[in-house]
């Protein structure tokens, strides 16, 4: 009877060794998953480049293991924490060290919260945030100067992607627009606790100045056509009816205001909420490789049908088209063009009167 009494309790004491050295137990479902690895900690504040006189952002800095190492290179650190409960462990662990007056905590949402000024950010974030986060970072002002982030590998690997590769998509080709991004590394599952479920990666972003002279509302409209189907030509999207239904309202609609291309050029200077709009993404991070090929055969017969609905003799179904072989874009596919493509297609086909927002 003792020995099964004792067994209980230890069976009911288990679940408590999750909790940090301080007693406070980790969230997975808040993306709580902590950096244990002191060398990995150490690395990635060497690969920030982060200056004495550097203001520092940390976003989600948990129990303190990363901003300890900040605090021992910057000028001063901003930690945005979430949690009420890490802010707490956050302030009992800096208290009455020399590190003190250089942390500043605040509690919030990073997302809501405005950000202070800041020169470089250093974060290892919860994974349900990356997009969001990241066009929040690339639309703030005064600009920073880069973003060392821990991004969901997979995350990590699209926000990098070249022309041609698997995981290029909407989100590699609105991100590299704003900044220039590289892979630093690679982190295993096992250097957090409590381990999430994927690996991760270590990338630095760094915004480019000055920003594209480009509508973010038009670029976004423009990718979400040509990425709808990225391994179709440009030919074959731009020829089904709804897509030239959609254009062809726009284009009406601009006409009877009698807007001027200048005009419009002027409605749509560049803002933080224009950038915002790019964060407004559906990437199935989950998909296959082959995925795209398999939607391009299923949707073949769907589109000849709605070429089909759409008269031949059209003058706006020409003018389309004209503006694709003026560029040589017909048979091109959306998964292998660069930004540059990207950018003088969308001034071929505004130059004609052709917006996409």
């Amino acid at each position: 009877m003792a020995g099964g009494k004792i067994e209980k309790k230890r069976h009911q004491q288990a679940p408590q060794q999750q909790r940090w050295g301080g007693g406070v137990p980790f969230e997975k479902s808040k993306g709580q998953h902590i950096l244990k690895n002191p060398m990995l900690v150490e690395t990635i504040v060497q690969k920030s480049g982060i200056k004495p006189t550097d203001v520092v952002l940390e976003i989600g800095p948990g129990t303190g293991n990363l901003t300890k190492k900040l605090l021992e290179v910057a000028k001063s650190v901003v930690a945005v924490e979430l949690d009420p409960r890490m802010v707490l462990e956050l302030n009992r662990r800096f208290q009455g060290t020399p590190h003190s007056s250089r942390l500043k905590v605040i509690q919030g949402d990073v997302l809501k919260c405005e950000l202070p000024y800041f020169d470089i950010c250093v974060a290892n974030i919860p994974y349900q945030i990356s997009s969001p986060l990241t066009f929040k970072l690339l639309a703030h002002h005064p600009a920073f100067r880069c973003a060392v982030i821990m991004f969901q590998r997979e995350f990590a690997m699209r926000l990098v992607a070249n022309p041609g590769d698997n995981l290029y998509c909407r989100l590699s080709v609105n991100t590299q627009l704003l900044a220039r991004v590289s892979h630093l590394l690679k982190v295993g599952r096992n250097n957090f606790r409590p381990p999430p479920k994927v690996d991760s990666s270590v990338v630095r972003i760094e915004p480019r100045r000055p920003l594209p002279p480009v509508s973010f509302k038009e670029w976004d409209g423009l990718m979400r056509l040509c990425f709808n189907r990225k391994n179709k030509t440009l030919g074959s999207i731009f020829r089904q009816k709804s897509v030239l239904s959609l254009l062809e309202k726009n284009y009406k609609t601009l006409q009877a205001l009698q807007l001027t291309r200048k005009e419009q050029m002027e409605e749509d200077e560049v803002s933080s909420e224009d950038v915002a709009v790019l964060a407004n993404m559906v990437e199935d991070l989950g998909m296959g490789n082959n995925s795209d090929e398999k939607d391009d055969e299923e949707m073949e017969v769907e589109d000849t049908d709605m070429v089909g609905e759409v008269s031949e003799g059209s003058s706006f179904k020409d003018k389309v088209l004209g503006v694709l072989r003026q560029g040589d874009f017909a048979e091109k596919r959306a998964a292998k063009l660069t930004q540059v493509d990207f950018l003088c297609l969308l001034s071929l086909f505004n130059k004609e009167g052709i917006h996409f927002s």
